[in-house]
């Protein structure tokens, strides 16, 4: 009888632990899925959305600015600035914000630092186009190597204050992107490729602004910065 008693007892016991257990593992999971859906409907939703409108309006008005300063038949699709690096590097942003979504939510919840980035967005996109309207016919996505008549020094504006006014815009606007999506490998990845690409295309553009403009593009270099760190 001491025997069927204790064993009736440890079975009742295990009963409860084996109960416990599952209820524990139950409201865990339950707690996560709930966690993981606010997090997904809320701050990966409205980050991700901030995105994606963000780059459609820097593409799709690049392309009609560039119509309405050259005209149809002078602009290509060239001009909405889509490339394959560009599309390997937003989609590699893509996937780490995706990872860290899933493995590390909370990362996404700094809303200063995602607000910051917007604004850097905000900032950087104005920048550019301001710089695309005041050089109207001068502005084109591609370095002109040959003077043309309608080629002037543009300095006026915000040309006043940074030389090159639409890759410093770019530049804060690809860089604000990732901070605005709380992405830390690929904010500083966008911003040592995008710096490395702009320390080696204005030199070069500028060779060929010093044959158009000679002493007075020399004049103007030397009083207003690139408008790129460290760039000369």
């Amino acid at each position: 009888m001491v025997e069927i008693f204790c064993s009736s007892e440890e079975m009742s016991f295990l009963k409860h632990l084996q109960h416990d257990v599952e209820s524990y593992f139950s409201v865990l999971q339950l707690s996560r899925s709930a966690t993981f859906s606010e997090i997904f409907s809320y701050t990966a939703c409205r980050q991700v959305l901030q995105l994606f409108l963000a780059i459609i309006f820097f593409h799709v008005s690049e392309y009609i600015l560039a119509i309405s300063f050259h005209g149809r038949s002078n602009v290509t699709l060239r001009s909405l600035l889509v490339s394959k690096s560009y599309i390997l590097a937003m989609s590699f942003a893509l996937l780490e914000y995706c990872l860290e979504v899933y493995f590390s939510p909370g990362l996404k919840e700094h809303w200063w630092i995602s607000n910051f980035g917007l604004a850097m967005l905000v900032i950087g996109e104005v920048m550019r186009k301001m710089a695309i309207i005041t050089a109207g016919r001068a502005f084109t996505h591609l370095i002109k190597i040959y003077h043309e008549d309608h080629h002037q020094l543009v300095t006026s504006g915000v040309y006043s204050f940074v030389r090159h006014p639409g890759y410093c815009g770019f530049f804060i606007w690809s860089i604000g992107s990732q901070i605005m999506l709380c992405n830390p490998i690929s904010t500083v990845a966008f911003a040592v490729v995008v710096w490395n690409f702009f320390a080696r295309r204005i030199p070069y553009e500028e060779f060929f602004l010093r044959q158009f403009f000679g002493s007075e593009y020399d004049e103007y270099a030397r009083r207003v910065s690139s408008g790129i760190p460290f760039v000369k």
